[in-house]
């Protein structure tokens, strides 16, 4: 377990302890963005799925799935092949549960961001919600994603972030730092998870500077837009090239 002040030896000890807290919280994982969001963050992952160009007929990722929520968006945005992948087990068991319930054939399966199992080319979208604080490498996640996906496809990605505004920014600062552990004890039990959160916020690159590691990773025309006064970025990109290398990302 790290230190209070979140510190990680190295990128394997930070996947090991996020996919452990992730495993801990799923129970309440969505209530728990529903009540800190205000209910906002299903909207964020419609808006999403309009920015990766999601249209019937697609063939979609969504890498550290969660309980599904952005799958069953893309899905209802007329997706026929939707991939969920996560490498927490119980976020994918709750997910499984949504699922079945919603009647929606999304297929579940259990993969880490870093070493994808899936062929160069193979998805017209690639997507991630409130993921790239949490991994170890984020150049070589956004790698594997960028690999996966065919030419022509985007990679889309939701993200807290740091609101522009400095008087805005004491009192984001305030809310996440303070409100949402106390929430996220009463809730999911947890304090210490959603104490993480404001941390890994805290720490995170810009909006801007996650642009450019974007397009270093190898996609074309990145941008994004800020919501909710800031505290919520949407980045998208377009693949142009095939990948060169070809073949399957080795599963760990």
């Amino acid at each position: 377990m790290p230190s209070p002040n979140f510190k990680f030896d190295t990128a394997e000890h930070k996947a090991a302890y996020v996919q452990e807290m992730f495993d801990r919280i799923a129970p309440r994982y969505d209530l728990m963005n529903r009540v800190m969001t205000f209910g906002r963050d299903q909207s964020w992952r419609k808006r999403l799925i309009k920015r990766a160009g999601i249209t019937v007929g697609a063939k979609v990722l969504d890498i550290a799935t969660g309980t599904a929520d952005l799958a069953l968006a893309a899905h209802a945005a007329g997706a026929t092949q939707v991939i969920a992948a996560d490498f927490s087990n119980e976020m994918l068991r709750y997910a499984q549960h949504k699922i079945r319930k919603a009647m929606h054939a999304i297929l579940l399966t259990e993969a880490d961001g870093l070493f994808l199992p899936f062929a160069d080319n193979t998805f017209d979208a690639v997507v991630t919600g409130f993921s790239l604080r949490n991994v170890g490498n984020l150049d070589q996640f956004l790698r594997e994603m960028t690999r996966v996906t065919k030419p022509g496809g985007k990679v889309a990605c939701l993200e807290i972030t740091r609101p522009r505004s400095p008087y805005f920014r004491v009192f984001f600062a305030w809310y996440f730092g303070n409100v949402v552990p106390f929430m996220g004890r009463i809730i999911s039990g947890s304090k210490e998870a959603y104490s993480y959160l404001p941390h890994s916020v805290s720490i995170f690159i810009t909006p801007e500077e996650l642009r450019v590691r974007m397009e270093d990773a190898g996609l074309n025309h990145a941008s994004f837009e800020t919501l909710m006064l800031g505290t919520v970025a949407i980045h998208s990109g377009t693949k142009v090239r095939a990948t060169a290398q070809s073949g399957f990302g080795v599963k760990r």
